[in-house]
């Protein structure tokens, strides 16, 4: 199963930055997904399904990390911790943004994906992230 979260991360990373540069296809984005998911932030809890609905939000969610001037999202680590044979938390990425008149900046976050494979691949049900506004907002981002 690890080969196979690690393929799944490749992916999700090349999916991101093809969404980055306005060149995605929302289907493909979200076969990474399971057909329903849970996240949870700072802001709380939300359930979602992997339907239209979610594919706008990540339409508007590319878009916005544009207009805040990411240039590049990449996979820092890919650290997998086993739950049982079909589940496991997964993953950290790093993020470079330009910044008006300053330097571009780096930062790590840490998002912890859960992840569950019944079958065929890997996919991703949920997923907990500390709050990236804030994180944003502290190296003058967005």
């Amino acid at each position: 199963m690890e080969a196979q979260v690690r393929k799944l991360f490749e992916r999700y990373e090349q999916l991101f930055e093809k969404s980055l540069a306005g060149d995605a296809d929302m289907d493909e984005v979200t076969s990474v997904y399971a057909s329903a998911f849970i996240a949870a932030s700072p802001a709380g809890v939300m359930v979602g399904k992997n339907d239209d609905r979610l594919k706008q939000v990540m339409k508007q969610g590319y878009a916005h990390y544009r207009a805040i001037g990411t240039k590049e999202m990449r996979i820092r680590d890919v650290r997998i911790s086993p739950i049982d044979e079909h589940h496991c938390v997964a993953v950290a990425w790093t993020s470079i943004y330009a910044r008006r008149d300053r330097p571009d900046v780096t930062i790590d976050f840490d998002v912890h994906y859960l992840v569950q494979k019944l079958g065929g691949e890997p996919k991703i049900f949920g997923w907990v992230s500390g709050d990236e506004q804030e994180v944003l907002r502290k190296h003058g981002i967005g």
